[in-house]
């Protein structure tokens, strides 16, 4: 009797023991871990095609841009293999959270969403502004002046955030009652053009690349919507990660080739003075 209590016993704190470990398996295979920086790693970049100077369809039809180039630099310097993946932005945080992306790397506003995403540190400094037509340019002393004029932003992006946060206010006194959201700025810029709306709100980047592009057509009014900075994004508590690209971008600050990379993109409206990352 006392053996099979004992045989008994033991069958039960075996089961108990397989079923900690069982959850123990369970909760790692679960939980959200932040892989570090491993030599032969894939690092597959997130980005928005529609996105110039930082990311877009080349003449060639390749990817390339400002950060898709920045990007593959770190990349070669760590022993990382880079890919490059164009995602719909309004569906950036389900592609870098489900692990189909390392990073979101294009024009990436860091302030206002250190909640959801490890930054990198600050490496280039930006704004959001508002552009209109050169030729009504004498018309907007002030944003105020905005009032009742049809307004375009880019769904999902750090113009349209501030217009729905500090800036509800004057989002509020545009036509229709808010700012008309588009797919891409291509196509706010197309409105633009053709005089479907008055003035886009857009990142200061953005807009110099249009006005670089198509020199005389627009203007940025003199009062802004925000200052803030780009910054590389990743998956929350990716630190190592961040920090291991924040280090080679200071490297190849020091040996020039940032400043390189900025004179090539100078007619795309890229400045070496805004860089931060020193």
């Amino acid at each position: 009797m006392k053996r099979i209590t004992w045989i008994v016993a033991c069958a039960a704190t075996l089961a108990l023991a397989l079923f900690a470990l069982s959850g123990c398996g369970s909760k790692a295979e679960n939980a959200s871990v932040a892989v570090g920086p491993t030599e032969g790693m894939d690092f597959i970049v997130g980005f928005d095609q529609e996105y110039p100077p930082y990311g877009f369809v080349g003449d060639d039809g390749q990817y390339t841009g400002f950060d898709l180039e920045l990007a593959k630099e770190v990349c070669a310097r760590n022993g990382w293999n880079f890919k490059a993946q164009p995602v719909n932005w309004d569906a950036k945080d389900a592609e870098l959270n489900g692990g189909a992306v390392t990073c979101l790397w294009n024009g990436f506003t860091k302030e206002g969403r250190e909640k959801n995403y490890t930054f990198s540190e600050p490496y280039m400094l930006n704004g959001q502004v508002v552009v209109v037509k050169a030729d009504k340019a004498s018309e907007y002393g002030t944003l105020d002046a905005l009032a009742g004029k049809t307004v375009v932003t880019q769904v999902d992006s750090s113009a349209l955030e501030v217009l729905q946060g500090a800036k509800a206010d004057l989002n509020a006194s545009f036509a229709g009652g808010a700012v008309n959201q588009v797919s891409d700025y291509n196509a706010a810029f197309m409105d633009l053009q053709s005089g479907a709306c008055d003035a886009v709100a857009c990142d200061l980047s953005i807009a110099e690349y249009q006005m670089s592009a198509n020199p005389g057509a627009y203007a940025v009014l003199k009062d802004t919507l925000s200052d803030e900075h780009y910054a590389v994004g990743f998956a929350k508590g990716n630190t190592e990660l961040a920090d291991a690209v924040t280090e080679t971008l200071r490297e190849m600050n020091a040996d020039g080739t940032v400043k390189a990379l900025c004179d090539k993109y100078a007619e795309y409206g890229i400045s070496y003075e805004n860089w931060t990352l020193k």
